[in-house]
């Protein structure tokens, strides 16, 4: 499998425990088989490291946009993790999930509710590689500098998303 990691340096030897531990699938060294989506995190200077991993041996735990994912990501952004796989593929949670487990916690809307909330929008695959195992499975091939993306066509994006997202917010307020 190939996947792709955008830094600000070239990561020949990936470090499972960098990041935050509250991440979708937790504490581990993420990545994505898309290479688009990898100039979606640029920033100036940005690297895109490339790798192989060889999935050989490795207990990998693959979600889909399900109740099964949202209660994962639930938990683990309660630094609760559950999986003790070496890899775990699935959907990216969009950029409010703070805000919707954070009106979950309060009390404000039901677990089903939010799940349709965090449905609107693309969906984009990532892959967190969470043991020392897995890590040595991950083959470096080679880094790439680039460019930002366009500015204007991501926020174009982004403001879609947000619209759409309040006008599901709205109709949960009146049903």
């Amino acid at each position: 499998m190939i996947l792709y990691h955008t830094s600000d340096r070239e990561i020949i030897y990936p470090d499972i425990h960098r990041g935050r531990k509250n991440a979708d699938f937790g504490w581990g060294f993420y990545l994505t088989p898309d290479k688009e989506f990898t100039y979606r995190w640029a920033r100036d200077n940005a690297v895109v490291n490339e790798y192989e991993l060889d999935e050989n041996g490795l207990d990998m735990h693959v979600f889909l946009r399900d109740q099964e994912w949202f209660k994962y990501i639930f938990n683990n952004r309660r630094l609760k993790d559950v999986l003790k796989s070496d890899v775990i593929i699935g959907p990216i949670a969009n950029d409010t999930i703070f805000d919707t487990l954070g009106i979950i916690s309060s009390g404000y809307l039901k677990q089903e509710d939010a799940m349709r909330l965090l449905l609107i929008g693309p969906e984009y695959r990532q892959v967190a590689v969470k043991t020392e195992k897995g890590a040595k499975q991950l083959r470096f091939i080679r880094s790439e500098k680039i460019e930002r993306l366009d500015e204007k066509a991501l926020k174009a994006e982004q403001d879609a998303y947000q619209k759409a997202f309040a006008e599901g917010l709205v109709l949960h307020l009146y049903k």
